[in-house]
């Protein structure tokens, strides 16, 4: 299958701009508080309907992700079990998000499948719906869906959209991949922060990562990386890592950041997006 068969389709990284536990629910899930900001930069999902009902992934697999575990392909399973479609679809993931490092990448490849294929299938499910489907896959997929920056409590699934101010972000990735599970299980993590208000965020007083202190006391690679983006800001970590970063008003100011790094770091330049990419190409569409 040649590239240019394939219609392409946007899946946005995300930043939390700050991450706070603050409890446990009966079933064993963990309670959180967060922000969303999407990036101006992510993955591309490529897809072909097929007039059988077979879903395929053709290219771009992660290593070691067996393609009936790929959340694309659930997704996209998922989707016909709950709308009837009868078609099918080859799915192409042309990965540039790090796997593993918190910005969200399975969750917004995922959510693409999700949101493009309902409008190529002509499927006809509405966002909540979609939402919805997307929470079976995973907490951070919804916020994908509905494509706005966003206040999020609960398991991460309860959204507020907010407005966020434009920002140019220095992003890192130290290579390092905890599975999420065992720092939710670390005794050292925090889980009784006191719950706060989108007001405690709009003041500036909302900040931290309740996983950064675990994680940089298990992981010299963390520790490493936040150490050298301190030299050019305010470092945080996003969602259970390991990805980090720092936060700058302008383009200019984030690129000297970038350019004072030590050269080996694996780091790059991003813009914040007002919404997302994905919500541009359904408009496009």
């Amino acid at each position: 299958m040649s590239a240019s068969s394939l219609s392409w389709w946007p899946a946005p990284a995300k930043l939390n701009l700050f991450l706070h536990v603050t409890g446990r629910r009966a079933d064993g899930y963990h309670l959180l508080q967060t922000v969303f900001r999407l990036l101006d930069w992510g993955d591309r999902i490529g897809l072909a309907v097929r007039d059988d009902a077979r879903v395929c992934r053709v290219g771009g697999a992660l290593p070691g992700v067996a393609e009936a575990d790929d959340l694309t392909v659930r997704a996209a399973q998922l989707l016909q079990q709950a709308s009837g479609a009868e078609r099918g679809v080859d799915i192409h993931i042309e990965k540039c998000i790090p796997a593993g490092g918190g910005f969200g990448g399975g969750s917004s490849d995922a959510a693409t499948v999700l949101v493009a294929l309902n409008r190529l299938w002509e499927a006809g499910l509405d966002v909540d719906a979609l939402a919805a489907l997307g929470l079976q896959l995973g907490a951070d997929v919804p916020v994908f869906v509905r494509g706005h920056n966003a206040w999020a409590e609960g398991v991460g699934e309860q959204l507020q959209p907010i407005a966020l101010p434009p920002a140019w972000y220095v992003l890192a990735d130290p290579g390092v991949h905890v599975p999420t599970p065992a720092l939710f299980a670390s005794p050292d993590l925090t889980r009784d922060t006191p719950a706060a208000k989108i007001a405690d965020f709009a003041s500036g007083s909302l900040l931290g990562n309740a996983f950064e202190p675990v994680l940089r006391r298990r992981e010299p690679a963390v520790e490493a990386v936040l150490r050298a983006l301190s030299d050019i800001g305010a470092a945080r970590l996003t969602g259970s890592g390991g990805g980090c970063f720092v936060e700058f008003p302008s383009l200019a100011a984030a690129e000297q950041g970038r350019a004072k790094l030590p050269k080996e770091l694996r780091a790059w330049v991003v813009a914040g997006a007002a919404r997302s990419p994905l919500l541009d190409a359904l408009e496009r569409h």
